[in-house]
């Protein structure tokens, strides 16, 4: 038997998208498979001993999603949560572990040796998990395991990445409880493709989910779209990258929700790049039932756009949310700010500019949280050791570990960049500012939200009133915008 536990305990509720991917395609497999879902119990622990006791499985595999909230400076980590369930499952079984998820693909070699676990999957899980279990049933050749790591005679032994160029997923998302999670997560996730093209100086997604956009059939998005709606949920978010790209994918998913009527029955969202976006696109999403788009924009400064590797200027970005203005989509920016070579000026350029072109809602993220292999890590690297690099911000003493939230802020924005950004921002209420480092009644400022949406309360309780959508958009809400 296959056992598949799902460890995400962030709060709202997010329904593990990846281990009903996973199972279902075990599944298909004809391998038994259970669901331990530590999001939805309250005594997690508790819950393990209970299940081993009662079951004897050949695998466990573990779906590590997040290795930190990515925010600064709550910079609140999860890999300990992560090392104590490992611990549990240990004491109370002989089981293979594996470990995979996207969390665990960023850092695949550092989390095996972390953690202990038998095994690793960097990359795709639906086809490393039916071929690992077998092998573990076999021959144990497990140099045929798609994007497997283990360990051989203490060295470390790895495969290629998991990234099949075809992206086939079983549709009928039946083995998580989905119904449960929209009722206290507010939303639902699904996937059009995998990987990413782009090169942005900060993203750790291509290190995970690879270099190139890994399409899903339009037709098999649909199926799964409407097996949700089967069971009652009809408001999704799309987990890809970028949703458009590329461009014609996009186009082509939204004319087969068009085509079956789904856009009527349906809100959902989608994270997009500023370009390729055109009326054709927008105007095919909203018919077929988007309603809001967070687009990765990350600074209206040129300087910066450039240091972020980003393919776009300041207008493709207003051009973008007048698109959605005139096609009533719910147009959210998201800004990152301080990064190598910001200024005060490149600051107040882009804030400046985001008001004036007025997007429903603006998140003013500051900081870059550093990944490996990222061209950020290179970049700095080549400048000398982390620990002696001024900029770099962190909660933890010793020698650099990026498998610790470790974020960059450019020294030139002073000593309270956060004060510096809410002051630019000023009473606009659309802009989420972030959080300032110092207790508020030693600032003088008044204090700020930012967009966070770990073990938010007042997010939580909004779903739990009913609301449904992306967070960004109930938080506007919240606001008496959007």
């Amino acid at each position: 038997m296959l056992t598949l536990i799902n460890i995400n305990r962030m709060s709202p509720a997010i329904a593990p998208l990846g281990l009903d991917y996973v199972g279902s395609a075990a599944q298909a497999a004809d391998i038994p498979v259970e669901i331990l879902d530590l999001g939805l119990s309250n005594t997690p622990k508790q819950a393990i001993q209970r299940y081993m006791s009662q079951n004897i499985p050949v695998l466990v595999g573990l779906s590590f999603r997040n290795v930190d909230d990515c925010f600064w400076p709550s910079a609140q980590g999860f890999v300990s949560q992560l090392t104590d369930i490992v611990r549990e499952i240990r004491q109370a079984s002989e089981a293979s572990i594996v470990l995979g998820g996207v969390g665990y693909s960023i850092f695949p070699g550092k989390l095996l040796a972390h953690t202990g676990v038998d095994f690793g999957i960097h990359g795709d899980g639906e086809q490393a998990i039916v071929s690992l279990y077998h092998e573990l049933r076999g021959a144990r050749r497990f140099d045929t395991v798609p994007g497997l790591l283990w360990h051989e005679q203490s060295k470390l032994m790895t495969n290629a990445p998991a990234w099949p160029k075809n992206v086939s997923i079983p549709t009928a998302r039946d083995l998580i409880d989905n119904r449960s999670y929209f009722q206290t997560g507010g939303q639902t996730g699904l996937e059009t493709k995998r990987g990413c093209p782009r090169n942005c100086l900060y993203c750790a997604d291509p290190m995970a989910k690879g270099k190139t956009a890994r399409l899903r059939a339009p037709v098999e998005v649909a199926d799964e779209a409407e097996a949700l709606l089967a069971q009652g949920i009809d408001v999704l978010h799309l987990c890809d990258a970028e949703f458009n790209i590329p461009h014609s994918h996009a186009v082509a998913v939204c004319q087969e929700f068009v085509r079956r009527g789904i856009g009527k029955k349906i809100r959902w969202y989608a994270y997009l790049s500023v370009v390729p976006f055109d009326h054709e696109l927008a105007n095919a999403m909203r018919q077929a039932g988007c309603v809001g788009i967070d687009f990765t924009t990350d600074a209206a400064s040129p300087s910066m756009l450039e240091v972020y590797k980003q393919p776009y200027a300041k207008e493709d970005i207003a051009r973008a949310v007048k698109l959605c203005h005139d096609n009533g989509v719910i147009a959210m920016t998201d800004l990152l700010l301080g990064g190598p070579g910001e200024t005060p000026e490149t600051l107040t350029e882009t804030i400046a500019f985001t008001k004036k072109i007025k997007p429903h809602g603006v998140g003013a993220g500051l900081g870059l949280r550093i990944y490996p292999g990222t061209p950020m890590d290179i970049r700095l690297r080549k400048q000398g050791p982390l620990e002696e690099n001024p900029n770099i911000k962190r909660k933890y003493d010793g020698p650099i570990d990026l498998l610790k939230p470790t974020f960059y802020i450019s020294q030139k924005l002073g000593a309270q960049p956060a004060l510096l950004i809410k002051d630019l921002i000023g009473e606009d209420e659309r802009f989420f500012a972030p959080t300032p480092e110092i207790p508020v009644d030693q600032s003088g400022h008044a204090g700020s939200e930012d967009h966070n949406y770990n073990d938010n309360q007042e997010l939580t309780d909004a779903i739990a009133q009913g609301a449904r959508g992306a967070y960004w958009h109930i938080m506007l809400k919240l606001r008496g915008l959007a």
